[in-house]
């Protein structure tokens, strides 16, 4: 489903600010596999995710998402294939319109739009069910403006709106990063239950090593824009913090550092 290719992206060429952000990297998903993604700060994650979503082409190399090349096409030409939430809870929702707009409007996502009514019965009994899912109380509350919602409640909503067409691919950026733990425990936890459900090709980045062991049923890690560990079914199950810890002194060299991946 997606098949990244030797690619390369290095910011700021030819300056004093030069900084090679992905350096040969090559990454295959098969569809409905769920992978998550580790490394320390500037080990190039965020740079990955943004590679395929088209916010900046490659320097070099190719990426395809369910065989189509998108290497060289924009980011909105790539967005039919994809679903995305941001680390942002404020991002991927419009704060002034209600719960079920918000949900129609993904729902109509690259569709013609007409002059019928904007939401019909059908459809609010449809997002009711798909609310009463996430056991936050949101079918409650359709009408509500969804800039009231708390930040565990927007993402989630977000995380509905962004699977709501089920995309090739979805991109999950750190999108738990910004709330509490509990609640970015209860994002995770639905997060869990719509990938699984839709069979959803995923990858996830995570700025925590717990999470990231936790969840999905493959994980890489990265370091200097370079994977440098992947590991799933059987080993992924029974790997622990110190597991990854020493592998990742093993194959880098040197200790990992970053105190919040560590402690999430």
């Amino acid at each position: 489903m997606l098949d990244i290719r030797n690619i390369y992206k290095t910011f700021n060429p030819g300056t004093i600010n030069e900084k090679t952000a992905l350096n040969g990297v090559s990454l295959s998903l098969e569809d409905g596999e769920f992978v998550t993604v580790i490394g320390g700060n500037g080990a190039g994650k965020s740079t990955l995710l943004n590679a395929v979503a088209g916010t900046w082409l490659v320097d070099e190399g190719q990426i395809l998402i369910d065989g189509n090349d998108v290497t060289k096409l924009p980011e909105y030409k790539r967005a039919r294939y994809l679903g995305r939430v941001f680390q942002d809870p404020m991002t991927g929702t419009a704060a002034t319109m209600e719960i079920q707009e918000n949900l129609a409007l993904a729902e109509r996502r690259g569709r013609v739009r007409s002059l019928r009514p904007g939401i019909t019965r059908q459809e609010r009994a449809e997002y009711k069910e798909l609310l009463t899912m996430l056991g936050l109380g949101l079918e409650t509350r359709m009408t509500a403006k969804v800039g009231l919602l708390s930040g565990g409640q927007r993402q989630a909503l977000t995380l509905l709106m962004a699977t709501l067409q089920r995309p090739k691919l979805l991109l999950l950026d750190e999108h738990t990063a910004a709330l509490d733990p509990k609640t970015a425990a209860k994002v995770l936890e639905i997060t869990e239950l719509i990938v699984t459900r839709d069979h959803l090709t995923t990858l996830m980045i995570t700025h925590n090593m717990r999470d990231a062991i936790a969840h999905g049923n493959r994980l890489i890690m990265m370091n200097e824009g370079k994977i440098i560990i992947d590991i799933s079914g059987e080993a992924k199950k029974r790997l622990t913090v110190k597991d990854l810890l020493d592998q990742f002194e093993r194959v880098s060299g040197e200790q990992f550092s970053n105190d919040s991946a560590l402690l999430g």
